[in-house]
């Protein structure tokens, strides 16, 4: 938890923290996005093409649903 003393001495402004902290949650999204498209890509079309992919659609399936959730 951060201190009322860090804002205080003017070292930080409110605004700013939370500009800050939303850009910070936006780079992280972006970047969850990267493993979740190759494994779309891969993993689950390769199981798709094997004729056997209802686990790999069901990992998919609850990888978005984390990642919706954790917004």
């Amino acid at each position: 938890m951060v201190s009322s003393a860090w804002f205080e001495d003017d070292r930080y402004y409110c605004i700013e923290v939370l500009t800050q902290v939303s850009a910070v949650r936006s780079a992280l999204e972006s970047v969850a996005l990267l493993p979740l498209n190759e494994h779309v890509d891969h993993c689950v079309a390769d199981a798709v093409r094997a004729g056997d992919g209802t686990e790999k659609v069901h990992e998919l399936t609850e990888a978005v649903e984390r990642l919706v959730r954790s917004r």
